[in-house]
């Protein structure tokens, strides 16, 4: 695997930035149109799926041009990593972003661009809001990154995954369903397969046994799409990703939690006795298999993105001591999370034989440089890691404040 190149160029939010839904509508572009033929929004929506569809995804047929794809959740941490690797990627794509920019989301990392680009349109807005979401459309294709993902906060507020995680997916379903989409892709996790033992691996044919309201919200979305596209014949896939790191992650999650208190020299919060084994894979890696799965997946299928590398947690904290020169001290055991699963693993197979993707960073390449972009970004996660931050994190370990 080559060595991590770990990019830094999102640049900052201009002064007096707004991302304001009200004068939307009017900013969008004109529908695509055929000559001799009506603006989509007044054909007849059974013509305008079939159009859509023959023009996205086709398989053997090199790279889709020409999409407007709607990402949802575009402004976290893995959703705002994909619309930078669109930038790269797919730079002809134009992209509409909706984000409720709620407390994890990261707006500065996309503000320059979409100040400067006519081709990436960040809009301020709830997926759960029928009228706005249907606002957006028509689009080639809907990419769902929209979600509440921490579970230790599922285990506090379960409602709010609810009505995110679940409504907000059916709602999006619903416009993909009116207007015809050629792709909806649902990015998912590996939580939604439950705990393992100490050997094996889950593949995508492995039954759902989700241990937390996080992995259940998620479990339910996936069956949604998948119900849809059964009994609708909505082209929606889903893609379960074992657990992301890289730079811009919010610092609830574990590595850049044990990167930040470390380079602070506060103490490092390990639940239980830290042999909870987890797979974990780079953001980077993770956005490549979902445009590849959006290009040449499979309607009604299921792709896992597995980085193939586990760890305990005990040694990802060792290993972030090590590339920092602390030391084990630091670490501190507290209360195991209710409900703790113990060990995540999957099969990649069907990725690599029907897509062609497997990862390409090493874990202790790529978790050097997330290490290094947090040394050299402080001013980052210092204004993150205050305020409300810090009474979330007084209530979940309350044994690491002072």
């Amino acid at each position: 695997m080559g060595k991590p190149h770990i990019r830094s160029d999102e640049g900052t939010a201009p002064k007096g930035a707004s991302y304001s839904t009200k004068s939307f509508r009017a900013a969008l572009p004109e529908p695509i149109r055929s000559k001799g033929r009506p603006a989509p929004s007044s054909v007849n929506p059974h013509r305008l799926k079939r159009r859509r569809r023959a023009r996205f995804g086709r398989r053997g047929k090199g790279k889709v041009k020409a999409v407007r794809l709607i990402v949802t959740g575009g402004a976290g941490f893995i959703g705002s990593s994909f619309v930078r690797h669109l930038w790269r990627e797919r730079p002809d794509w134009e992209i509409v972003n909706l984000d409720l920019l709620t407390y994890a989301a990261d707006p500065e990392s996309l503000a320059a661009a979409t100040a400067a680009s006519p081709k990436h349109t960040l809009v301020r807005g709830d997926i759960a809001d029928a009228d706005l979401v249907q606002s957006l459309f028509p689009a080639d294709a809907v990419v769902n990154f929209a979600a509440e993902s921490h579970v230790d906060r599922s285990i506090v507020k379960p409602g709010l995954f609810l009505r995110t995680n679940v409504v907000g997916t059916g709602v999006l379903l619903d416009a993909a369903r009116k207007f015809g989409v050629g792709r909806f892709l649902q990015v998912s996790t590996d939580e939604v397969y439950g705990s393992l033992g100490a050997e094996g691996r889950c593949s995508e044919e492995t039954p759902l046994a989700p241990r937390s309201p996080y992995a259940a919200s998620k479990a339910a979305a996936d069956h949604l799409c998948l119900s849809y596209h059964h009994t609708f014949g909505v082209p929606a896939l889903v893609t379960r990703s074992s657990n992301n790191y890289g730079p811009r992650q919010f610092p609830e999650k574990l590595i850049p939690l044990l990167v930040t208190n470390a380079l602070e020299g506060s103490p490092l919060p390990i639940y239980g006795d830290g042999l909870n084994v987890r797979e974990w894979l780079h953001v980077t890696d993770n956005c490549r298999g979902i445009l590849a799965a959006l290009e040449r997946g499979r309607p009604g299928q299921v792709y896992n993105l597995g980085g193939g590398e586990e760890r305990t947690n005990l040694e990802v904290a060792g290993e972030v001591l090590r590339l920092l020169g602390a030391t084990a001290p630091l670490i501190v055991h507290v209360p195991d999370r209710l409900g703790h699963d113990r060990r995540y693993a999957l099969d990649s197979a069907k990725a690599l034989a029907e897509l062609g993707w497997r990862p390409q960073f090493s874990f202790g390449e790529a978790l050097a440089g997330t290490v290094a972009w947090y040394r050299e970004n402080e001013g980052w996660w210092r204004r993150i890691k205050s305020g409300v931050y810090r009474e979330y994190y007084a209530r979940m370990y309350p044994s690491c404040v002072s």
